[in-house]
């Protein structure tokens, strides 16, 4: 099989999607349309990718290529388009950076939803020696390319606004993906014309010159026509969101996840679980996510870049925020509900995190306990450790950041703030509403807080009355 390079057609302006942001970069699934398509054609193996740009060039550029490195293309490279002439148009910018031994992979930045087995058979029908189209068959062709067969063989592609009636009864239609060898489609490219009623160059007549050179013509037909959706406005966008979160979610139950309702989960990046999992309704999974066996993640919860072990709990309304740093929950931990994660939280076995408690770049091992209202940043806290309700690591002072250190088995009352850099020693106990400037020492009892008063009979000031 000769080599495959691919060519991707990206220079659309995506008029009807009303937004400054070029169409190929708008969101499915928390990543662009562009990088969809780049991790399909990745799994080709291909060994050159070109992206056609146009509208806003410098950003498409920028995202194919960073795309391109998280999928795994090795080498990918932008050619502008300008001006918009039409398909064939737009291909003819990036064949002069193809070699003639491998075979041009034509594929479409905003169609999202392609399967890499749908181009592997492509490139096959294509095989080195001919052009292959893929096509579909539709209830409602409007708008698209038709197939104009004799017999079986493909004689041409008709665009609709030059389709005549008995061409619109047409159901088979051209999706816009095509393998030719390279050697063959640059001169197909050179004999376009614009002699249509869009006076537009027309990447569907290479077929019709393939067939007058004696070339037969290949139609791979697609098993279904989701794969083959392009977007074009936020109604199309949202319906394919829900079309993709629906097969991933398929997928899970597959598996054996067990959702609350698999119309009630959305995936933006990857998701990963092991048996016996459970997930209710309204959860949104960003980055990647790793669910051990037994998790159970209540309603309304966001997780993103986070490993969670088997058996935890995670509690309604809880925000995992992993980013860079991600976050990592331990075997039995229970998190929630309302309870905030924030990069860098590594939480032990059996660690519980309460309402309303923030957690960021912190340790905290086996049994230990923040149960309500509270924050831990840059800490360590060791085993056994109840942190009380309202209290407080004052880790900046307002140009570094320095940490604290909780030892195994101390307790801390409500509403302490503790000042770091410090150090609880192990066992020690700190009075409620302290706050904590040095290093305690073990076994303690360490209180810092103003002595109370009581003045008897002492009465509150009372309002003035107003002069009539």
């Amino acid at each position: 099989m000769s080599a495959v390079d691919v060519v991707v057609m990206a220079a659309g302006k995506g008029t009807r999607m009303k937004s400054r942001v070029p169409k190929v970069l708008h969101r499915l699934a928390g990543r662009g349309l562009l990088e969809h398509v780049l991790d399909c054609a990745a799994g080709l193996q291909p060994r050159r990718v070109v992206v056609v740009t146009g509208h806003g060039a410098q950003q498409v550029e920028a995202a194919a290529r960073a795309a391109a490195q998280v999928v795994g293309i090795g080498q990918c490279d932008a050619v502008l388009q300008e001006p918009q002439l039409g398909t064939g148009h737009a291909v003819q910018q990036a064949t002069p950076l193809l070699e003639d031994d491998g075979i041009c992979l034509v594929l479409n930045g905003d169609v999202p939803l392609i399967k890499p087995d749908t181009l592997r058979e492509l490139v096959q029908a294509c095989g080195g020696e001919r052009l292959a189209l893929l096509t579909v068959e539709l209830p409602d062709p409007a708008g698209y390319g038709r197939i104009v067969r004799q017999g079986n063989a493909v004689q041409a592609i008709v665009e609709h606004k030059d389709a005549t009636e008995a061409q619109r009864a047409i159901g088979e239609v051209y999706t816009g993906f095509m393998a030719a060898p390279t050697r063959l489609l640059r001169g197909w490219l050179g004999r376009l014309t614009n002699d249509n009623a869009q006076r537009e160059y027309y990447l569907t007549d290479v077929v019709r010159h393939a067939v007058e050179d004696g070339q037969a013509v290949a139609a791979v037909r697609a098993s279904d026509a989701l794969q083959v959706e392009g977007v074009n406005s936020p109604h199309q966008l949202a319906q394919l969101e829900r079309a993709l979160q629906r097969r991933i979610a398929q997928r899970l139950m597959d598996d054996g996840v067990r959702l609350a309702d698999p119309d009630r989960i959305d995936v933006r990046g990857t998701l990963a679980c092991e048996g016996d999992v459970e997930i209710d309704v309204g959860c949104v999974f960003e980055g990647g996510v790793s669910l051990g066996e037994g998790v159970r993640i209540g309603a309304h919860c966001v997780i993103a870049n986070a490993r969670i072990a088997a058996g935890a709990l995670i509690q309604p309304f809880t925000h995992i925020q992993g980013e860079r740093a991600g976050v990592e929950i331990g075997p039995g931990a229970e998190i929630g509900p309302f309870a905030r994660l924030r990069p860098g939280a590594r939480l032990g076995e059996a660690v519980h995190i309460g309402n309303f408690v923030e957690v960021k770049n912190s340790t905290m091992a086996r049994g230990a306990k923040a149960n309500h209202l509270a924050y831990l940043g840059d800490a360590v806290v060791g085993e056994r450790v109840n942190y009380g309700a309202g209290s407080i690591t004052a880790n900046y002072d307002g140009a570094n950041k320095h940490r604290t250190v909780i030892e195994d088995d101390v307790h801390v009352g409500s509403n302490c703030v503790l000042v770091a850099p410090v150090t609880l020693g192990r066992g020690g106990t700190v009075g409620g509403g302290s706050t904590i400037t040095k290093d305690t020492p073990e076994g303690a009892l360490s209180v810092a807080r103003g002595k109370q008063v009581s003045i008897a009979g002492w009465k509150r000031p009372q309002k003035q009355a107003k002069p009539q």
